[in-house]
């Protein structure tokens, strides 16, 4: 989850999407592989400021599973298996000539591992509770200066609920759903509130669904490391965003499809200051 621009969650959070299923049922599941990318030459800073920096890149490739282990119990991963960060080379406005050298670190990034429990489900109405464990299991410290980073060096513990309402309109399956969540940060990083809204309708015959979504991450700002020379590291400590995204997902047959999305920050704290791009191919077994 603070594993990307837009979480993860997240973790997702983030771009994994299940079309509003909150417990996947005994023996079903979700399996996506993905690509995800960020590049930036601008961030926000401590005041909420945008400051040109250096262009980087971040980019990695994953797998994400959800897995019923029964009616009320599903199992969770996402393991960023190849995870890369690199700068590109500083140009001089005058000569022309290289100033300094480029960069690439790779890695593997930071894995999650989840748990959701689905609490309520009646109607059109459904919610769950989740505790998604992140594990310090990508380089924090790469490159010449220790800046390459494709994980954050922290073990983490989020615990989040989410609210979900299914229904129609002009016959077209439709989900609205919302989630609060508090995030418990090790190694000196802050704790953070994590909320969000997400509505999605299916278009086509149960093949096209098209998503949209709304997260803001806050930091309590408790945490004793120093972020304010970050330069946007997605990584860094007492990061805060508010963001918006979108996402389709056309399923070539019953159960095999591809995806596409978009996310972007219009404010935020300590955060690159340019939109995510993902794609993917996931296996929906229902």
């Amino acid at each position: 989850m603070k594993k990307h621009i837009i979480t993860f969650v997240l973790i997702v959070l983030a771009s994994n999407i299940s079309f509003a299923q909150w417990t996947k049922g005994k023996g079903k599941g979700y399996y996506k592989l993905a690509g995800w990318q960020l590049q930036y030459d601008e961030h926000y800073t401590d005041t909420g400021a945008k400051d040109p920096n250096r262009t980087r890149t971040l980019f990695n490739t994953s797998i994400y599973a959800e897995y019923g282990l029964s009616n009320k119990f599903d199992v969770i991963a996402y393991v960023p298996f190849f995870a890369s960060s690199s700068q590109n080379n500083q140009i001089s406005g005058t000569t022309g000539g290289t100033i300094s050298q480029g960069e690439t670190v790779n890695s593997f990034g930071d894995v999650d591992l989840g748990i959701r429990y689905g609490l309520y489900k009646k109607g059109n109405w459904a919610a769950d509770i989740k505790l998604t464990l992140g594990l310090p299991t990508g380089d924090n410290n790469g490159g010449s200066d220790g800046s390459f980073q494709n994980g954050d060096g922290e073990f983490n513990q989020i615990l989040s609920s989410s609210l979900g309402y299914s229904t129609s309109y002009k016959d077209k399956p439709v989900y609205l759903k919302s989630y609060l969540g508090y995030n418990n940060r090790s190694e000196g990083f802050s704790d953070e509130l994590r909320t969000g809204l997400e509505a999605g309708i299916n278009l086509i015959n149960n093949k096209l669904w098209l998503i949209t979504r709304l997260n803001v991450v806050k930091s309590f700002k408790n945490g004793s490391l120093n972020a304010t020379n970050s330069n946007g590291s997605i990584f860094a400590n007492d990061i805060e965003y508010s963001s918006f995204g979108f996402e389709t997902a056309y399923y070539i047959t019953k159960k095999l499809g591809i995806s596409l999305g978009f996310d972007s920050t219009f404010s935020g704290k300590i955060i690159a200051a340019s939109p995510s791009f993902s794609g993917g191919i996931f296996l929906d077994i229902k």
